[in-house]
């Protein structure tokens, strides 16, 4: 068995076709500029077809989902792009049925909607950190195919992407979480948890795989060792998943001022107070 799984493990990463070489800056902007571009096509598309998606971000703590989702939205509209990353549940929302809170997120037409987390969490955070109860989680495995059924058989396209990150490199993110005051926050005791129990997760992952990996709503696996292949591929992968072409965009003339009324309008601020300039 062991070896059945080393094997599966050398054919992922030879799939993956890990790079020798390190991406320089230069080479991942002008390549992040190009797909920054398609992500605006398909924007127009969606709202013009009136396209309904969802795409489900999870995985390993620390493997870069973040970054992913914040370079797929940083130039598109958080109109049609709107990321959903809810918080712990309220004690009311502990009493609803499971993916209630969640239903209320989903896309009307002409919308995508980017799930950091997701119902996912009772797969994982919640069977290790036993926040549910062994039927919770059964119920949860035999349903949510049922419910993604529901969900496809609707028109809404879900995809759905888990980010695996090495054993080392999680640690070597971790570590510089604690020693960087910008990403202190990143860090919470469940992060702690998640280090310390790999191989539970493990088995949460792999079980989870296989009651929820279908035909309908497959996953999509991204390794993450190389922060800026990852976001490139994952931004590619999904750009490939939703059929769109270039709509016609009519261009913006700005035209002419209309000086009809002109004042001084930088003199009528001068009683105000500006912000120090520091720098």
């Amino acid at each position: 068995m062991a070896n059945k799984k080393s094997k599966s493990r050398d054919k992922a990463g030879k799939a993956a076709g890990k790079p020798k070489a390190k991406l320089s800056r230069k080479a991942y902007e002008a390549e992040l500029f190009k797909l920054h571009a398609e992500l605006v096509k398909l924007q127009y598309w969606v709202k013009e077809k009136g396209l309904r998606v969802i795409v489900v971000f999870e995985g390993r703590d620390a493997a870069g989902k973040g970054g992913v989702i914040k370079r797929i939205t940083e130039r598109v509209n958080p109109r049609v792009f709107r990321v959903v990353a809810l918080p712990t549940p309220t004690e009311r929302e502990k009493t609803q049925w499971y993916a209630q809170r969640y239903i209320p997120h989903f896309p009307a037409a002409g919308k995508i909607v980017l799930f950091d987390r997701s119902w996912y969490n009772r797969a994982r955070v919640e069977r290790v950190m036993k926040f549910c109860t062994k039927k919770q989680y059964e119920g949860f495995l035999r349903y949510t195919p049922i419910f993604e059924r529901a969900m496809t058989d609707a028109g809404i396209q879900l995809i759905k992407y888990w980010f695996d990150v090495g054993m080392e490199e999680q640690e070597r993110r971790f570590k510089s979480r604690i020693d960087d005051p910008r990403k202190t926050w990143k860090l919470s005791p469940i992060d702690v948890e998640s280090f310390k129990r790999w191989y539970d997760y493990s088995r949460a992952r792999d079980d989870m795989f296989k009651a929820t990996h279908t035909g309908f709503a497959p996953w999509h696996f991204v390794q993450t060792d190389d922060k800026r292949r990852a976001r490139l591929n994952c931004i590619t992968h999904l750009l490939s998943q939703i059929p769109y072409k270039k709509l016609p965009v009519a261009k913006v003339a700005l035209g002419n001022r209309n000086m009809r009324g002109k004042y001084e309008d930088e003199a009528s601020l001068a009683e105000y107070t500006y912000i120090p300039q520091k720098y």
